[in-house]
């Protein structure tokens, strides 16, 4: 089943509406409204049935938990590896043996463990339905293990792939994007920084929901300066941080603009042909990702926003996830007028 999810948004003067041109004074005026069979008031479809409810995600393994960073190893049952990178292994687990999370191996030596635990302390309080939850630590011995929630479809880009010949529609790619930005608008509020978005790093459910992961790098600073000789996906790096190693949430936004291009390619490596060090070089000088083939105008416009050579100059999350949310209502509203 399909489900298409629309942003019911209240009036400053009272009231609620999901598109500007039909406003309601009560929610049960606009559900009532958008039911009518006759008259979908722009939506893909008449409202029919309440949405099945999903399975909460649960931000402890458990009560006993619930203020307790450490766990015991044994409590975990490794099962198949689902993702490889430089920092360890991701595998599907068990955690005593009743419920399924997904597991982080950290190769030994790649950081202390207090430095870890600093920044686990902020991953632990990151409670959104477009990131992934952190669930528990094991710190003890090498290596340590970070258990977070389990996502069923794994990472966005192995899926995305996994598609190219059987292409995904233009609204659910949309609305992926729009899940991303909505995580990332979060990240932005929090003052917080990712550093490494890119559609590897971002998770599936089952419904297709879409959430942030791997805040391996995440700092709570609005500027950080990387260590000299740090390495980073350089394909995927707005100029200041990848010249001059300054990060800031507007190096987020131009990653985002890559994570687009991924998205609307099903997964190809951006600028096919170029090297990480041509890349670097050509996009200081004023060059730009070409528009993918297929990819709509408005979407490669949204793109090139995020890639403002001056960082204060590309928009928001929040202004992101807004323009993706709206685009699709607005699309069903002209279709439907002509």
């Amino acid at each position: 089943m399909t489900v298409k999810h629309y942003r019911i948004r209240p009036l400053d003067a009272g009231g609620w509406f999901i598109t500007p041109k039909l406003k309601f004074s009560t929610l049960h005026d606009l559900v009532e409204q958008y039911s009518k069979p006759e008259n979908a008031g722009g939506l893909c479809h008449v409202l029919s049935n309440p949405c099945p409810k999903t399975t909460p995600t649960l931000n402890d393994l458990s009560h006993s938990t619930r203020d307790k960073w450490e766990i015991e190893r044994s409590t975990i049952e490794l099962k198949q590896m689902i993702g490889k990178g430089q920092f360890g292994e991701v595998h599907k687990a068990m955690w005593n043996k009743t419920r399924a999370v997904a597991v982080k191996t950290l190769k030994p030596g790649t950081m202390s463990t207090d430095a870890f635990l600093a920044e686990a302390q902020v991953m632990k309080s990151l409670t959104h339905k477009n990131i992934v939850q952190l669930l528990a630590v094991c710190t003890e011995e090498e290596p340590i293990l970070i258990v977070t929630e389990y996502l069923e479809n794994n990472s966005l880009l192995a899926y995305l792939r996994s598609k190219h010949n059987n292409k995904l529609e233009l609204h659910v790619l949309i609305d992926i994007a729009a899940n991303v930005a909505d995580g990332m608008a979060y990240i932005e509020m929090r003052g917080l920084i990712h550093r490494d978005l890119a559609a590897r790093n971002i998770l599936l459910d089952s419904d297709l929901t879409a959430k942030v992961a791997d805040f391996g790098l995440a700092k709570d600073d609005s500027i950080y300066e990387a260590s000299q000789g740090a390495k980073f996906p350089v394909k995927w790096t707005s100029p200041e941080a990848g010249l001059r190693q300054t990060f800031t949430i507007k190096s987020d936004v131009w990653s985002f603009g890559i994570v687009l291009v991924e998205i609307i390619t099903h997964g190809i490596i951006p600028y096919p042909g170029m090297s990480p060090h041509e890349v670097l070089n050509q996009v200081d000088r004023g060059m730009r990702h070409k528009q993918p083939d297929g990819c709509p105008d408005f979407l490669y416009e949204i793109m090139l926003k995020c890639w403002n050579k001056v960082p204060d100059n590309r928009p928001t999350f929040e202004y992101l996830a807004d323009t993706l949310h709206n685009y699709q209502v607005s699309t069903e509203n002209e279709y439907e007028e002509k």
